[in-house]
């Protein structure tokens, strides 16, 4: 739906969503602006990222061992079998995860703590935006070209460190827990809503990088090719990844003599907590963390590409006249979003930015997107109606959509939206996450990356 928009309309998701129905343009102002946000701070995931792709340089990996006189770090809980879970949550952190707190983050106390800046990712937070604008600042085209390194490499490393983990003591019981179907778990409603985020993300569904991206496309281009090459592209990654990441937790669960369950986990805390431990049992574990977090890297910067994208092409599209007058090129408007960016992402890298980083996290990328996605369905297939732009995808490709698929548009869309987002008090949930965060309560748990 969204790649036909952007498609048919030739503009970006502002222009896109008044031009198909003006009483509803906001869903496409709120688009950008979550992507805006997103690009503030999405970089400094990747910031933490090259901090560890740095440190696989050293003779020994740091965060395989305690710091000197830290008594609330413990190598044990990741070696001794007696050592479990309920370990943790009375203060007892394993050495990756201590590294990640204490030497990344300087994790301060509390919100009300902002501390002092991190002047080592402050200057990889430069070396970050950097990276993207030099590969963004001459337009789709070039960075299409780089996506072809960006988007095959970690193909690459996922199959290398997939065959690694299926060969690792204990793979087979993360595997099964991967694979093996819990039917009494479909009856809990956020299991559905993880799907739908997972979906939404992946996808890049209500974050305005579709629109944007497919405004690019010849008028002609078969959007229906492009969406089922994007669909199982995407199904087999999941698949791809999930085999590699449930054989190393199960390694991990087995090694620690611990259920499967004590070990799952998700978001920054599986990236840079969990999955880094593996590479404990590996020979040349410098390598094997090296190639890990580069491929994180490439990944990101994938995503970081469309969020600056639709920004960028939200402002040519809206004030193309006034970036001619006073920018001339588009290398300086590309500059210019990128340093406004940055500057924005500072507070993220503080002491205290983890929970500025969580704040902006949950209710940026979080709560609102149902919301968006929400009424950018209603604008675009209740008012501007499904049938018209059936009679849109027919004009551009000679061919129109099947008849499920406008049914979908018409009634599932929504249907499952709302009942998404209905599913979980939100609310509840929002009022104890910003309690936890000012009284520094909370623990380094994440429910997204």
């Amino acid at each position: 739906m969204e790649l036909a928009v952007g498609q048919y309309t030739r503009r970006g998701p502002i222009q896109a969503m008044g031009m198909i129905c003006p009483l509803l343009k906001g869903s496409g102002v709120a688009t950008v602006v979550i992507s805006f946000f997103l690009c503030t701070y999405y970089n400094v995931i990747m910031t933490w990222d090259l901090f560890y792709m740095v440190n696989t340089f050293r003779s020994e990996l740091p965060w395989f061992h305690c710091r000197e006189n830290d008594s609330r770090c413990q190598e044990s809980v990741w070696t001794n079998s007696s050592m479990n879970a309920s370990s943790l949550s009375e203060g007892v952190r394993a050495p990756s995860e201590d590294y990640f707190i204490n030497r990344v983050l300087e994790r301060s106390d509390g919100l009300e703590h902002p501390g002092g800046m991190r002047w080592e990712l402050f200057g990889l937070l430069i070396f970050a935006w950097i990276l993207v604008y030099l590969c963004i600042f001459k337009g789709v085209r070039v960075t299409g070209k780089i996506v072809y390194f960006t988007a095959l490499f970690p193909y690459v490393v996922l199959l290398i460190l997939l065959v690694r983990g299926c060969t690792l003591p204990g793979a087979s019981l993360g595997i099964d827990y991967f694979i093996k179907p819990r039917w009494e778990l479909l009856l809990q409603p956020t299991v559905w809503v993880n799907a739908a985020a997972q979906n939404f993300n992946s996808l890049g569904v209500a974050f305005g990088s579709l629109i944007a991206m497919a405004s690019y496309n010849k008028f002609d281009n078969n959007i229906v090719k492009d969406v089922l090459s994007v669909f199982i592209a995407d199904a087999f990654t999941s698949i791809i990844a999930g085999f590699a990441i449930f054989s190393v937790l199960g390694h991990i669960a087995f090694t620690q003599n611990k259920d499967i369950t004590n070990v799952v986990t998700d978001g920054p805390g599986l990236v840079f907590v969990v999955y880094p431990e593996v590479f404990r049992s590996m020979p040349a574990p410098q390598l094997w963390a090296f190639l890990f977090f580069f491929m994180i890297l490439c990944l990101g910067i994938d995503s970081q590409f469309a969020m600056v994208e639709v920004v960028i092409t939200t402002i040519q599209d809206s004030f193309g006249p006034l970036v001619k007058k006073y920018l001339k090129r588009k290398e300086a408007l590309v500059a210019v979003v990128c340093f406004i960016s940055f500057l924005c992402g500072l507070p993220n890298i503080t002491q205290g930015g983890i929970y500025f980083f969580k704040l902006i996290d949950k209710f940026a990328a979080g709560v609102s997107l149902m919301y968006i996605a929400f009424f950018e369905v209603i604008a675009i297939v209740w008012i501007y109606g499904a049938g018209r732009l059936a009679d849109n995808v027919e004009e551009m490709t000679g061919a129109r959509p099947h008849k499920v698929i406008v049914f979908c548009w018409y009634f599932l869309s929504p249907l499952l939206i709302l009942v998404c987002h209905c599913a979980v008090g939100e609310g509840g949930s929002s009022l104890l996450l910003i309690m936890g965060l000012l009284s520094g309560d909370l623990d380094l748990q994440y429910d997204t990356v």
